[in-house]
């Protein structure tokens, strides 16, 4: 049996000579079972049951079709997985099972002999079978029965005197009663995900081996880096040194006085401090000791677009009384504070017109930022197919679009270390969510106190990670399901309410401050914030609920509307200081589907009611904006239409992107635009901006456009036909340039509208602001132009020195373009095969929506796509192949269209 050298949650572990002995499962043989469908097949761990069966053709693709409806007959099932352990050291102590995760209702036996059951996704699991293995015969058989986890939670929520909740709260999608089980929730559907509830060891496993004389095995490691005196969600003093905090969490007999010893060295290994942590703890499995840092002895870590991503290697030693090495664990840091500012608006703050109430926003290593980014949902319906290779690939695209952070959405899973490592190097802010959402939950001993280990194991688990930007309670807790469940049970709201504060009050937010000063923690994702905190009597948090003060702006707020003739009302848009989550759903490309849908006259199932409501959503807002595809050839249609829904998307996520913006400037003080969402986890008509072959939508390329640091946005109001023109920055410093303004037909000849026009004039932007450069009422012949804005600036980056150009475009039109009279743009494509970039021309009109469309079998990604151009104006597009089935020979199928084609029959 061969022991490997372990890397358990992503940083390296190691022991002195005596070493453990570590067996990773997943170099074992194992095999998936179930006798009553006469199944025993091949396996692998990590995994899942569907995935071994497909891997062993037992099933299709189950992404394929309707087969989300077709193997739900899976999830009925128990299913086994188990392998021999062909041998085991006999000069160890004691032997341990440790499991990273199991999902989720595990029964596990050893040798035929019960070890444990567990009930927990989201926890480590680890058992002492030092007992077991000394009545074991040979075979030494591991097996891991894994139960129906639907049909568990239907027996729990059946059982006499559950707690139960108003219909309205729960949730339902697919497969109800999810609020009963620690288990990833989505598995049980979403309206953008299937319902697979699947089971099996989803994460890694091993054996561990051990000798009572002074040997451990760390399981587990917390590392907090703050400023001396900060606490959770209050403003730490950037003057303060640093306070490196360690703690770990071992397997193994009890360390009698022992010392931590610390390294910390830079990306080059060179030793930048070393020396002993002090003011040691230890109990039994546990050892923290901690030590303070100057300021000045490290470089800060920086979000993308503000600063470096200065990173250190942190080694932590575990040391006996004879100051031998007993065991130490290394783990990557980087030093910053990251809070979020939920404290209320000061007089002085009022006086520079920043309307009263509380702020929602955060600060990174002091400065109040905007943040730019989008919603990340899982990105796979099977958790052991998510590599890091994905994840950054995922997350080039997360950068190259000008996003700094990511809202990782509750009721999925907790983010892997590779996901947070990725980050780290990246630049990108990850808002951690505890694994709650869109429904109420028991509050029950048993249950509490498996969330709070759960809750506390993950709060260690990644606290390192300078990425690591925020940790909500749950997702439109406070903003829906408490107002919902009041309607709807008003006699039972004081229980609701208090349970819910139990929950997320009482149980969660102390699984973080007690773990951790650096990172703050809010109980629901959209809410108000709260009134008061402390750290020494529960609830601990006093929320605001809706005690609202007139004229007073508090929190985040999200935003979805379905009807899409108000789709670009301004004053529809929420006011706030934040906002979350906003978005509409639009159709994958038929490149795509083709790739996972079964042709036409395929599909055969009655669960229509939630795809018939989206499609004629989506079908209303292309037919009432843009041009109604009618294609005689029903693919070319088909696709067509698919693409127009996409422009809707990415038009109407622009118009709030550009609203939330200009917020930053004005009372409300918004400071983030967090939009739903970033990418699929399969092909369906979804509110992804990256779809489920790695294509990305119009959206994301809009967002790109609009989440450059300086922008130039309309906003217009069609009753009093009012248009201003304002120019906003992101940037920490003041910016200064010009901004033009012309008017065109659509054929390209330039109309001169008077004071509408500009012409170099000068702009100033201060910063983290917005201004207003034109105001101007337009008359009805404006209906038929149309406006190219422009703005050129410069200014400087976050910390630079360097002065930059910033330069943006927009383009604006009065009249819906299903109205417009558009023209042929007459746009022509070249390739250059040796540098590698098309060029774009419309050489006799304006061509809205300009799109480059490749052909099925290759993934494509350019620096910009979903353009306009102006009669006469060429445009170079660099692009990058992210996937190529076709040897090359994608590049002579590209395509090039714009909104015109929408009017041809062909």
């Amino acid at each position: 049996m061969a022991f490997l050298a372990p890397f358990l949650l992503g940083s390296s572990v190691t022991s002195n000579a005596s070493s453990p002995g570590i067996f990773d499962l997943s170099a074992s043989q194992w095999t998936l079972s179930n006798p009553a469908l006469d199944i025993n097949i091949p396996a692998s761990f990590p995994s899942y049951a569907h995935l071994d069966l497909y891997a062993n053709q037992v099933i299709g693709n189950p992404e394929y079709g309707l087969n989300d409806f077709n193997l739900r007959w899976i999830w009925k099932q128990n299913w086994t997985y188990t392998t021999t352990l062909a041998s085991l050291s006999t000069r160890y102590d004691q032997t341990f099972l440790l499991f990273q995760g199991l999902d989720t209702f595990t029964t596990i036996e050893l040798c035929g002999q019960h070890v444990s059951y567990t009930n927990n996704q989201f926890r480590q699991y680890y058992f002492n079978v030092t007992d077991v293995l000394a009545h074991c015969q040979r075979p030494l058989t591991l097996s891991l029965n894994f139960g129906s986890a639907p049909q568990i939670a239907e027996n729990i929520a059946n059982q006499p005197g559950q707690t139960d909740w108003p219909t309205a709260v729960k949730g339902l999608f697919e497969i109800p009663h999810r609020e009963f089980m620690r288990k990833e929730q989505n598995d049980f559907g979403w309206d953008w995900g299937p319902a697979f509830a699947p089971a099996g060891p989803w994460q890694p496993g091993f054996v561990v081996q051990l000798n009572r004389e002074q040997q451990v095995h760390p399981r587990n490691v917390l590392v907090d880096i703050y400023r001396q005196g900060q606490r959770n969600n209050l403003i730490p003093d950037q003057g303060q040194p640093w306070v490196l905090n360690a703690s770990i969490d071992y397997i193994g007999e009890h360390i009698n006085d022992p010392s931590l010893h610390f390294v910390l060295r830079d990306a080059m290994n060179q030793t930048v401090v070393d020396g002993a942590l002090v003011n040691i703890t230890s109990v039994p499995g546990t050892i923290t000791g901690s030590n303070t840092l100057p300021s000045d002895s490290v470089d800060l870590w920086w979000p993308v677009g503000m600063g470096p991503q200065t990173l250190y290697w942190l080694t932590v030693g575990v040391r006996d009384t004879k100051n031998n090495t007993i065991a130490s664990v290394t783990r990557r840091v980087g030093f910053r504070t990251i809070v979020l500012n939920g404290l209320p608006v000061l007089d002085g703050e009022i006086a520079t017109g920043v309307a009263p109430g509380n702020h929602w926003h955060f600060e990174i290593n002091g400065h109040a930022f905007f943040a730019k980014g989008s919603n990340f949902i899982p990105p796979d319906v099977f958790w052991p197919r998510v590599t890091p290779q994905r994840i950054r690939s995922l997350f080039d695209a997360v950068v190259a679009g000008n996003q700094n952070m990511l809202r990782v959405w509750s009721s999925g899973a907790y983010s892997p270390d590779f996901m947070f490592e990725v980050a780290d190097e990246m630049g990108i802010l990850l808002w951690s969510e505890f694994e709650f959402g869109d429904t109420l939950y028991p509050v029950d001993e048993d249950f509490l106190e498996n969330v709070y280990e759960e809750a506390v194991y993950q709060v260690r688990r990644v606290n390192h990670h300078p990425s690591l930007a925020y940790w909500a309670g749950g997702n439109e807790l406070e903003n829906l399901e408490l107002p919902t469940a009041k309607k709807a049970a008003p006699g039972d709201y004081p229980r609701i309410l208090a349970e819910y504060e139990k929950l997320f009050l009482s149980t969660l937010f102390p699984a973080v401050f007690e773990n951790s000063r650096s990172i703050s923690y809010a109980p629901s994702s959209t809410s108000n914030g709260f009134i008061t905190l402390n750290f020494t009597d529960a609830p601990y948090m006093q929320q605001r609920y809706n005690n609202l003060e007139p004229g007073h702006i508090y929190g985040e707020t999200d935003y979805y509307h379905y009807d899409s003739s108000v789709a670009f009302n301004n004053s529809a848009y929420p006011v706030g200081r934040f906002s979350n989550e906003f978005g509409y759903h639009s159709m994958p490309s038929l490149q795509t589907w083709q790739e996972y849908a079964l042709p036409p006259g395929g599909l055969n199932t009655t669960n229509y009611r939630n795809t018939s409501k989206g499609m004629a959503e989506m079908t209303a807002a292309a037919q009432r904006w843009y041009p109604r595809p009618e294609k005689s050839n029903s693919m070319a249609n088909f696709s067509a239409w698919c693409w127009t829904t996409q422009v809707f998307q990415a038009d109407y996520y622009g118009a709030q992107i550009q609203f939330y913006r200009r917020g930053s400037g004005l009372p409300q003080r918004t400071l983030g635009s967090l939009y739903w969402q970033l990418e699929d986890q399969w092909a369906a008509p979804t509110w992804a901006g990256i779809d489920r072959a790695g294509r990305w939508k119009i959206l994301h390329y809009r967002a790109k456009d609009l989440y450059s640091n300086v922008i130039i946005s309309p906003f217009w109001n069609a009753t009093t036909r009012e248009l201003d023109l304002w120019v906003t920055s992101d940037l920490w410093s003041e910016v200064r340039g010009t901004v033009n303004a012309k008017w065109y037909t659509w054929d390209g000849e330039e109309v001169d509208l008077g004071g509408s026009n500009l012409r170099g004039q000068e702009v100033t932007v201060g910063p983290l602001n917005t201004t207003k450069v034109l105001s101007t009422m337009l008359n009805a012949n404006a209906s038929d132009l149309v406006m190219k804005a422009e703005v050129e600036v410069t200014g400087k980056m976050p910390n630079s020195d360097d002065t930059a150009l910033f330069q943006h475009t927009n383009w604006f039109h009065t009249a819906p373009l299903s109205q417009a009279k558009l023209v042929d743009p007459g746009l022509q494509l070249t390739h250059s095969d040796t540098s590698r970039v098309f060029t774009i021309a419309a050489t006799s009109g304006i061509s809205a929506w300009t799109w480059l469309d490749t052909p099925a079998g290759a993934v494509v990604v350019f620096d910009d796509n979903g353009f306009w151009l102006g009669k006469g104006e060429t445009k170079k597009l660099i692009y990058r192949v992210i996937q190529d089935d076709t040897d090359g020979e994608w590049v002579k199928n590209v395509t090039i269209q714009s909104l015109w084609n929408s009017t041809l029959a062909d």
